[in-house]
């Protein structure tokens, strides 16, 4: 019989292959977006994109990325609350987090942006991602104290209700602008480094991260595999038929009504067309509900067909930074050996080069966590666990 992933036993210390195996495909499709950033600036895209003026297989490859932060920030809270049952109590992960959440801010404006930026005091210092997930952990720090009921009605309330606040829109000097531009409104802020844009407002992460470490009971104590399937598909499919819904009537749930096209294909993609900074209640509806049905899926396949994913999701911050600074590298060497085009920047012909660019650098960055991963097993620093 095939070995199937392990259910859970946190408190033994053995890793979930079924976490660390979605957590690596999402990387994976991450690794496909950024890509796309360093080859394709020449046709950039915003947030949502136009349509009318994208490329349809432009937007599917930008698509395939909005799984990546609602995935991996839910799975960052799952991941606490099994460091929690590991560790006994709630305190070893709250500092855990508060200590990690910091390292990530800390590194968004230093190694990450000099890796986007090619300097330690770019013009604009752009907030995005790390920092999301950063004071993501710094709030779930406190936010873990709560009673689960607590925590999950928290999370519901900030991930699907957060939009009835997108009417509040302050201006640069009001009452509150920093902090209504870090938590909701994508705006420009002072900063030791000079300005910064806040690119990725976070109060919906808050509920993201939350309601991944409410999820933590399904994967520990005397739950079995199948009913954790079964509750997992449940709620994927939960979040599905309500982003069906929502988005349907095409009122709340996002700020852009989606529209019907001139072809099926158009319809479709205005369909899913859904805003991001901050992620709407559609937008997390949707990549959450297909988040926790793959993580149902992927539970049910062996071990052994898992590898390549589990390696990248084994050291997620080491795959981060080098997989940035790879990018960075060859992007470089190539404007160096005169490879530009008209822009002057490196142009991929079309979203399908993109696809096969990230996949040549698909082995090289596996064995550089393939590496780390085994360092981290052998090395009995506890600072590696960062990675």
């Amino acid at each position: 019989m095939a070995e199937r992933a392990p259910t859970t036993r946190p408190l033994s210390g053995v890793r979930i292959v079924s976490i660390d195996a979605l957590r690596g495909l999402v990387m994976l499709l991450m690794l496909v977006d950024h890509v796309r950033e360093f080859v394709y600036l020449h046709a950039q895209v915003r947030d949502p994109m136009d349509l009318a003026v994208t490329q349809p297989d432009l937007v599917l490859t930008r698509l395939t990325s909005h799984l990546c932060a609602p995935v991996f920030i839910l799975l960052t809270g799952l991941s606490a609350s099994l460091y929690a049952r590991k560790h006994g109590d709630r305190r070893a992960a709250s500092a855990f987090l508060l200590q990690r959440g910091l390292l990530l801010i800390l590194l968004e404006v230093t190694l990450v942006s000099l890796a986007w930026t090619r300097s330690w005091a770019p013009p604009i210092l752009y907030l995005q991602v790390i920092w999301a997930i950063g004071l993501s952990m710094v709030a779930l720090a406190a936010l873990l104290w709560l009673p689960r009921v607590g925590l999950i009605l928290l999370a519901l309330a900030v991930m699907l209700g957060h939009n009835l606040l997108d009417g509040l829109v302050l201006q640069s000097g009001d009452t509150g602008y920093v902090l209504w531009s870090i938590l909701h409104q994508r705006g420009f802020i002072g900063s030791p480094w000079g300005v910064a844009r806040t690119s990725y407002p976070v109060l919906p992460w808050f509920g993201v991260i939350a309601a991944g470490y409410a999820l933590g009971p399904l994967f520990a104590g005397p739950v079995g595999p199948a009913t954790r399937r079964a509750a997992l598909l449940a709620l994927g499919g939960a979040a599905l038929a309500a982003f069906l819904i929502l988005r349907g009537f095409n009122g709340y749930g996002d700020p852009v009504p989606w529209q019907t096209g001139a072809t099926p294909l158009l319809t479709a993609l205005s369909f899913l067309n859904l805003t991001k900074y901050p992620p709407s209640a559609d937008f997390l509806l949707l990549t959450l509900g297909l988040g926790l049905g793959l993580l149902a899926l992927i539970e049910a396949v062996p071990v052994r067909s898992l590898g390549v994913l589990r390696i990248f999701g084994g050291a997620p911050l080491f795959f981060y930074l080098a997989h940035l600074w790879l990018l960075r590298l060859l992007h470089d060497g190539a404007l160096a050996l005169g490879l530009a085009g008209p822009s002057g920047r490196i142009e991929a012909g079309s979203p399908v080069q993109i696809w096969l660019i990230a996949a040549a650098l698909v082995p090289p960055l596996w064995l550089a966590c393939r590496w780390m991963v085994g360092l981290k097993r052998r090395a009995a620093w506890p600072g590696l666990s960062y990675l």
